[in-house]
C-alpha cells in the first residue's frame, strides 16, 4: 500500500483524519473517535488551536497544575506547571513548604543579554574586512532601525555588534556576532529580523569595498544564552534542616556530597540536571515559552567548562548550608503564545503578570526547588518510595480500575511498597475476591 500523499496540506482537517486513519491506523473507528474527542467544543477556540501550527488533527492534551507556597524575595507565588510525569508537581510543592518555613529563596537576575549571529564566508585580506567591518558597523545599526525603532523606545534593542574571525575553525568563516536586549520579548523575531538586515547591508557594501566576495551562509539568533542568566538560593543554619528523624548534619553533609558527584561525574549530572529541568520545563511550557530553547541553552551552559557537569551547586560553611543555582534562561512575557493561548494567559495571571526578568526568577526557583526535592528523597528514603506511588494511580489507570478499586488498592499501598508487578499482583486478587 502506497503511505505517500500529495497536498496533504490543502487537505480540509477532516480529510487529513480520515486519510491518517485508514493509511496508518488499523482501527479506524476506534482512532477517529480517539482523535476527535479531543476536539474543544468551542469552536473559536478549537480555530485558535487548529492554526498554532500546521496539519492539525486534534488536540494534545497535558495537566495543568499548581505549585503553592513558594516564598520568593518575601512574595508568596503559586506555581503553575504543566507536565505529564508523576510526581513533579507533588515535589515541588513540598520542597516549596518546606522552604517557607526557612527564609524562602532568594533570587537575581545577573544580566539579560541574548545573541544572534550572522555567518558568512570570506577568502580575502583579513586586515581590509576588518577595516570594512569598523567602517560599515553604524550603517549596520542605522539600516536596522525601522525594526528597532519600538524596541528602542521601550528601552532595548541592538547592544553591540563584533566582528569574530573564526578561520581557524574552518577556512574562510567569519561572523558578525551580535548582542541584544529584548526585555519583556523573547525575541527570536526580532533578533532575526535585525540578523537579515545585518547580512543584506554587509554584503551590500562589501561587493564595492573588498578583494573578494562576502558569502552569507546564514543569519539566525542563538539559544546559547550564557549572558541571560538567573540566580537562585537558599540557605539556612544546619540545625533548621530538621524534620522527621532526619538527623540535619548529617543530611547536610549528604546533600552537599551528592551535589558534588553531580559536579565531576557526566553520569550522574545528566540525570541530576533532567531532574531540574522537570521543574523548569513544565513551568516555561505553563508560560507559553519554548522548552527546547531552554533545554538546548542549558545544556550547554552545564558544559560550558569542558565538560558536563551539575547546573546547582552546595556548601556548608560557618554551620549554614546553602543551595543555589545559576542558570541561562531566555524567556518572554509578550508576544507568541503569552498572547494568544487562554491557560498561557491563566498561567501568567496566577503569577500576577510577571515582567521577563521575575519570570526568569520563578522558573530557576522552580527548578533549584525540584533538585533539592530530588536530591533530599535520594539521600534519604531513596527516590523510588515517593515516586511509585505517585505513579501508583497511573498503573490503576492502565488497568481500567474503577473508583472502588482505586480506594481499595490505594489504602493496601499506604503500607505497602509500590512496585508494578505489585500493584497487578494486588489488582488481580481484589478482583478474584
Amino acid at each position: 500500500m502506497n503511505k505517500s500523499i500529495s497536498g496533504f496540506s490543502k487537505l480540509s482537517k477532516s480529510e487529513k483524519i480520515d486519510w491518517i486513519v485508514s493509511t496508518y491506523l488499523s482501527n479506524s473507528n476506534n482512532a477517529k473517535q480517539t482523535i476527535t474527542q479531543y476536539f474543544n467544543t468551542n469552536s473559536k477556540l478549537q480555530q485558535l488551536h487548529d492554526e498554532f501550527i500546521e496539519n492539525t488533527i486534534s488536540n494534545y492534551y497535558l495537566p495543568l497544575g499548581v505549585a503553592p507556597n513558594f516564598l520568593i524575595n518575601g512574595k508568596t507565588y503559586a506555581i503553575p506547571m504543566a507536565i505529564e510525569e508523576s510526581s513533579v508537581v507533588a515535589a515541588a510543592s513540598k520542597a516549596a513548604k518546606f522552604w517557607m518555613t526557612r527564609g524562602g529563596f532568594k533570587t537575581e537576575v545577573i544580566s539579560t543579554t541574548k545573541i544572534g549571529q550572522v555567518h558568512f564566508m570570506f577568502h580575502g585580506d583579513f586586515n581590509s574586512l576588518e577595516r570594512y567591518f569598523n567602517a560599515i558597523k553604524p550603517k549596520l545599526i542605522e539600516d536596522a532601525k525601522p525594526i528597532t525603532k519600538n524596541m528602542e523606545k521601550r528601552g532595548g534593542g541592538i547592544l553591540d555588534i563584533e566582528l569574530r574571525d573564526k578561520t581557524k575553525d574552518i577556512n574562510g568563516y567569519y561572523q558578525l556576532h551580535a548582542t541584544f536586549e529584548t526585555l519583556d520579548a523573547m525575541g527570536a523575531n526580532f533578533i532575526n529580523s535585525c540578523l537579515e538586515q545585518f547580512a543584506k547591508t554587509f554584503k551590500a557594501e562589501a561587493e564595492e569595498q573588498l578583494d573578494a566576495s562576502v558569502e552569507i551562509v546564514m543569519s539566525i539568533l542563538s539559544n546559547y544564552v550564557p549572558d541571560c542568566l538567573v540566580r537562585a538560593e537558599v540557605s539556612c543554619n544546619i540545625e533548621d534542616l530538621a524534620e522527621g528523624n532526619i538527623d540535619p548534619k548529617t543530611f547536610a553533609e549528604k546533600f552537599v556530597q551528592a551535589v558534588s558527584i553531580a559536579e565531576v561525574e557526566p553520569y550522574r549530572a545528566v540525570t541530576h540536571n533532567k531532574g531540574i529541568m522537570n521543574g523548569i520545563d513544565a513551568v516555561v511550557l505553563a508560560t507559553g515559552n519554548d522548552f527546547r530553547a531552554v533545554e538546548a541553552g542549558v545544556h550547554a551552559y552545564a558544559s560550558r567548562h569542558g565538560k558536563y557537569s551539575s547546573l546547582t551547586h552546595a556548601k556548608i560553611e560557618n554551620g549554614i548550608f546553602s543551595f543555589w543555582i545559576e542558570i541561562p534562561l531566555a524567556l518572554g512575557t509578550v508576544g507568541g503564545l503569552t498572547s494568544l493561548h487562554p491557560l498561557v494567559k491563566i498561567a501568567l495571571d496566577i503569577l500576577d503578570k510577571p515582567k521577563a526578568k521575575e519570570l526568569m526568577q520563578i522558573i530557576a526557583v522552580a527548578g533549584l526547588a525540584q533538585n533539592f526535592a530530588a536530591v533530599r528523597s535520594l539521600t534519604t528514603t531513596g527516590i523510588q518510595e515517593g515516586h511509585m506511588k505517585m505513579h501508583l494511580m497511573n498503573i490503576l489507570n492502565q488497568f481500567d480500575a474503577n473508583t472502588k478499586e482505586k480506594e481499595s488498592i490505594v489504602n493496601h499501598f499506604k503500607t505497602h511498597t509500590v512496585t508494578h508487578s505489585a500493584v497487578v499482583e494486588a489488582l488481580e486478587k481484589l478482583r478474584t475476591e
